[in-house]
């Protein structure tokens, strides 16, 4: 069964500035290194369509959703926080995002694709329920998910977060949704200087110190994350698939390769392939530099595509 590949042009619009990591170059570097490796053909191409406004109050408030369509600027830029902004064509991009998610679930649980990988910026795995930031306006991971169990009357989905920032947005959103499982690795201390507890059924954090490389990232996900994934069951697995933790991206100071997110991608589908069907929807989070974001992703989609 396929894999789908979703995207949508308008992602490459959102701009927040020239000098901004998080550019559009981002999705043209991960295509283009699956032309380079065959990949790209393999895949079933969709275009993302627009998220709806019931799809996106499923977990933000409207009021939310309204003011960020207010702030959209006609001209320019509109400051956000310290490190986000909304050029005239951001909304239409969140909302594609968010949307690719969307359709990305519906595929893989209708049976059309057995697994989705959803190549869309701005990314979304800090957005609150309330509150854009860290580059992310609305929660793309979180949506699929609500979609998920909403629309789609599963109980148990898993969401697996590796990016090197804390995913805070969607710890906001389902810390007390018990349908829900978290598993996170990330960097700490590192932006957004958030460690919480684990909370054991709900929330599995993996704190990482500066420096941490393959043998404590692999690790914490063997001795951790396994286990409570085994105990959970997922219906469906959801990765927020950050590729910053990379040695070579200067976001951060760990030390993954890409043969590490080759690897968490397999761990993924035999996860996906005991409890789920061997269903994953995958979205795109961070990694800034190029090569390196180009590699691992297609590293991740391929094991995606072959395991």
């Amino acid at each position: 069964m396929a894999v789908a590949f979703v995207t949508h042009p308008h992602c490459r619009l959102h701009c927040m500035g020239d000098d901004h990591p998080e550019r559009p170059a981002r999705l043209d570097a991960i295509e283009d290194e699956l032309h380079t490796r065959g990949l790209y053909d393999l895949l079933l191409h969709r275009e993302a369509p627009r998220a709806s406004i019931e799809e996106l109050v499923r977990v933000h408030p409207l009021a939310y959703v309204e003011g960020l369509s207010n702030r959209s600027p006609a001209e320019g830029l509109a400051h956000i926080d310290p490190d986000t902004w909304m050029c005239r064509d951001t909304f239409e991009a969140a909302l594609r995002a968010a949307g690719a998610n969307v359709l990305a679930t519906d595929l893989v649980l209708t049976g059309a694709a057995l697994r989705a990988f959803c190549n869309v910026r701005p990314p979304g795995h800090h957005a609150e329920r309330s509150t854009a930031m860290g580059f992310c306006f609305f929660n793309n991971v979180a949506v699929a998910a609500r979609h998920a169990l909403d629309h789609h009357g599963l109980e148990r989905v898993a969401i697996l977060d590796f990016d090197v920032h804390l995913g805070n947005g969607t710890e906001e959103i389902f810390k007390d949704d018990a349908r829900v499982l978290l598993c996170s690795s990330y960097q700490y201390p590192l932006w957004p200087d958030m460690n919480p507890p684990t909370r054991p059924g709900r929330v599995i954090n993996c704190p990482l110190p500066p420096g941490s490389g393959s043998d404590a990232f692999r690790a914490v996900v063997q001795q951790h994350w396994l286990p409570a994934l085994e105990a959970f069951a997922p219906q469906l697995l959801l990765i927020s698939a950050g590729f910053d933790a990379h040695v070579a991206d200067d976001m951060s100071h760990l030390r993954f390769t890409t043969a590490d997110y080759a690897w968490v991608t397999e761990v993924a589908c035999g996860i996906a392939d005991r409890h789920a069907q061997g269903r994953i929807v995958s979205t795109l989070e961070g990694g800034y530099d190029l090569r390196s974001l180009a590699a691992s992703a297609a590293a991740h989609i391929e094991k995606l595509v072959l395991t």
